[in-house]
């Protein structure tokens, strides 16, 4: 009789019985190997194409449950981290496990803040790149630099080190960032301000001309500093996984982030937010709203910013972004694609067709209207996701280096090629051609 916590799989080839244990409601796709039919046999594997249902490690950092909105850091409500706390806490949360004491989060903003200007020869190296390089390309490719600056970031095994690579990364993606909005203006950097938190010393590197101290706006540095703690982690998406993937052949973490960023850079990961502004773009008013809706139920088009992998229900962090908006605009003024993405989203959240398919805002949605309103272009939209999301990448590369069971990724394949084929000279393989 099988035991309890297993699961009962009979083979109908060989008609033999397997109980395979179950530990968090998953089984061990290496258990299934022992089902054979012949002893030579490589033994049962799982096909799962962009890992739809493969959970491919264990993790304490993000829960998401889709089906009821959920997204919790560590344990905490995303509702109650934005609305409570600073980045650069949430970024030590994610890192480190817990939310830091007044003592801790002194110390913690005190290294980031002073490793945020980067080396002399990063700047000649942002030099080289054209006058309309996408801020994206350029990111990736400095971060990737920074491995020739910082060549005992190797040294991934000592814990010191280690952190000492991450307060550098947190601090300078920022000023990465600002320098590659500089250079599409062709404005010369500016240099970070220590006296400055992390959103508002962001915004001086980007905005700061020939006053002698920027000060930002409080109202939308407080905005862009939830919109990094909404982004700053996201459980095993796209550029998680590459970065766990990229970290696991031990590769240093300059080079690794480079990595994860430039799976960010794809349009359908970080660059949705992109995608819903063309989209509003293209209604052009609030009354074109039901006309534009009709044609996507029609099958021409997709509704960009709604519906979500692993979201069934409302992003939450679509919510708090909602209310976000309306505080950036009270300051920038109110944005007329505001009012097409809420008619958009009325519509849409009424409409059996969008609720039968569980088509509910994300956090794309309402953020690139947001960025937009405070002055960025939409090329700098995945910069911005870019930022917060390292703090995120970061804390998924540490703990997988040290998960005991960490080993390189090393994913299995689905032969669906020939067997075994016969060479053909090259000087036949013309009349064998004909015959095909």
């Amino acid at each position: 009789m099988a035991q309890e916590n297993t699961l009962t799989i009979t083979d109908n080839r060989t008609h033999k019985s397997y109980a395979i244990p179950i530990e968090h409601e998953t089984i061990r796709a290496m258990d299934l190997r022992q089902i054979k039919t012949k002893p030579d046999d490589l033994g049962m594997m799982t096909y799962d194409p962009a890992f739809m249902n493969t959970a491919s490690c264990r993790s304490s950092i993000t829960f998401i449950d889709g089906d009821r909105g959920i997204l919790r850091y560590r344990g905490y409500p995303i509702e109650v981290l934005a609305e409570h706390c600073t980045f650069l806490e949430v970024a030590y949360l994610l890192i480190f496990g817990n939310l830091p004491t007044e003592t801790e989060l002194k110390k913690w903003v005190g290294e980031v803040t002073h490793h945020t200007m980067l080396h002399e020869t990063t700047k000649k190296f942002m030099e080289g790149f054209r006058h309309n390089a996408h801020p994206m390309g350029m990111l990736v490719s400095t971060l990737a630099a920074l491995s020739t600056i910082y060549p005992e970031a190797k040294n991934i095994h000592d814990p010191a080190n280690r952190l000492h690579q991450i307060i550098r990364l947190i601090a300078k993606i920022p000023s990465i960032a600002a320098m590659t909005y500089r250079h599409s203006l062709g404005f010369p950097y500016v240099y970070p301000d220590n006296d400055l938190g992390y959103a508002e010393n962001f915004m001086n590197m980007l905005w700061k001309m020939v006053e002698p101290k920027y000060l930002a706006n409080p109202v939308l540095a407080r905005a862009l500093d939830i919109l990094f703690i909404l982004h700053a982690d996201h459980e095993q998406n796209c550029s998680a996984s590459t970065m766990r993937a990229v970290g696991s052949a031990h590769t240093d973490p300059f080079l690794t982030t480079a990595a994860a960023a430039a799976a960010l850079a794809g349009p359908l990961h970080g660059g949705a937010n992109e995608e819903v502004l063309k989209m509003l773009d293209e209604i052009g008013s609030k009354d074109n709203v039901s006309a534009y809706i009709k044609k996507i139920k029609d099958g021409h088009g997709k509704l960009m910013g709604f519906g979500h992998r692993v979201y069934k229900n409302y992003d939450p962090r679509a919510k708090i972004i909602k209310w976000t908006a309306e505080q950036v605009f009270e300051v920038t003024g109110r944005n007329t694609k505001l009012d097409i993405a809420l008619e958009l989203e009325r519509i849409a959240l009424e409409d059996e067709y969008f609720i039968k398919r569980k088509l509910y805002p994300n956090v794309d949605f309402y953020s690139g209207i947001i960025y937009q309103a405070m002055g960025f272009k939409p090329e700098m939209f995945t910069v911005l996701f870019a930022i917060p999301r390292t703090a995120g990448w970061l804390a998924q590369w540490q703990e997988m280096l040290t998960d005991p069971e960490h080993k390189i990724a090393r994913p299995r394949q689905v032969w669906t090629g020939p067997e075994v084929r016969e060479f053909v000279p090259l000087a036949k393989r013309a009349a064998v051609a004909a015959t095909r």
